[in-house]
């Protein structure tokens, strides 16, 4: 978690919805996955608050290639001060990857009684944007290549809304914690851990949909609509 999730708003929304003062305009997308660009809230040097594009996987500075992004998609929220690839990050560049929701796979049984991986939704309770914590990083291999801004997303112990389904959930920001996470001159670690608060299971809803969100070139809001679920067969 988290591996696929949804930007079904415009920049409008993004800008009304942050305080933005800047943002890079981008598509609505239901079914992102890891290594596309997708839209990004940070804070400036000089104190903007904008929306840029980047690269989901984060490229940490000293990498010798873009490829190691592949693999970090998530950082989880445990330990991550400690980890080389996501230390830097954590204490100057943090940023919040903005969702209409996420998908994530339960292990069930088809009425056949094969394995297999259901995909649910999940989004805010009140409708709302989900304000999923991150860190990014600026990557280049020489002075004459352009900077490569990529990003991950945090990740936590699941809530009991969540965990029926996965034992990892995105960490999630309240409106009053934004201004705080983003905030560049913060990076004593303590007070960043107190402020990720664990989200409160009511603020999660979540249905099944259609296995079709799997495949990564699939695309529509069909994808987000629910479906009905056949019970599992009785243990044999």
């Amino acid at each position: 978690m988290c591996g696929r999730y949804v930007v079904a708003f415009d920049p409008a929304t993004l800008v009304q919805g942050f305080s933005l003062t800047r943002v890079t305009p981008f598509p609505r997308r239901h079914n992102i996955a890891p290594t596309s660009e997708v839209p990004v809230v940070w804070e400036t040097r000089e104190g903007e608050r904008v929306a840029e594009p980047m690269r989901w996987g984060l490229v940490p500075h000293w990498a010798r290639d873009p490829s190691v992004g592949a693999r970090l998609n998530n950082a989880r929220l445990e330990g991550v001060e400690d980890k080389p690839s996501f230390r830097q990050a954590w204490r100057r560049r943090r940023c919040i990857l903005p969702a209409s929701g996420f998908y994530e796979w339960q292990p069930r049984r088809g009425p056949d009684g094969k394995a297999h991986k259901q995909p649910w939704f999940f989004s805010a309770a009140d409708g709302g944007l989900l304000a999923m914590a991150g860190l990014f990083e600026a990557w280049r291999p020489d002075e004459a290549t352009p900077w490569l801004l990529s990003c991950c997303i945090l990740t936590r112990e699941a809530n009991a809304t969540m965990a029926p389904v996965h034992d990892r959930m995105p960490v999630l920001l309240r409106p009053d914690q934004v201004g705080a996470w983003l905030a560049r001159g913060q990076q004593d670690g303590d007070a960043l851990r107190e402020l990720l608060t664990p989200t409160p299971p009511e603020a999660l809803r979540a249905w099944p949909v259609d296995r079709a969100v799997g495949h990564a070139a699939r695309e529509g809001e069909q994808l987000m609509a629910p479906i009905e679920l056949e019970p599992e067969p009785p243990p044999a």
